[in-house]
């Protein structure tokens, strides 16, 4: 997050990034290679909440056109997407 958002104890939703991962540098080299599952998003499913987006631990994921959608290329596999989405909109599908 923006340095300032750190210091201040409430803020907008607004003032929230739009994607996690906005200053260069935290995701330089792909690392999707080892992954074992993949996250499948339910596009009908999804209702945009946002939950997954704040939750990725590798800011892999972005909300476009009220929909979650993820970067498979720097996407570890983890899984936490797919428990916290209260749709279950977010299935792990073994990678092949």
């Amino acid at each position: 997050m923006r340095p300032y958002l750190r210091d201040k104890k409430t803020f907008t939703f607004e003032e929230i990034p739009e994607d996690t991962c906005f200053e260069a540098g935290y995701l330089v080299t792909e690392n999707s290679g080892w992954r074992s599952v993949t996250p499948k998003i339910d596009a009908q499913a999804c209702i945009g909440c946002s939950q997954c987006y704040l939750y990725c631990p590798d800011g892999v994921i972005t909300i476009q056109d009220k929909k979650a959608v993820i970067d498979y290329d720097f996407c570890k596999g983890c899984g936490i997407c797919s428990k916290i989405c209260p749709k279950n909109a977010i299935e792990m599908e073994r990678a092949i």
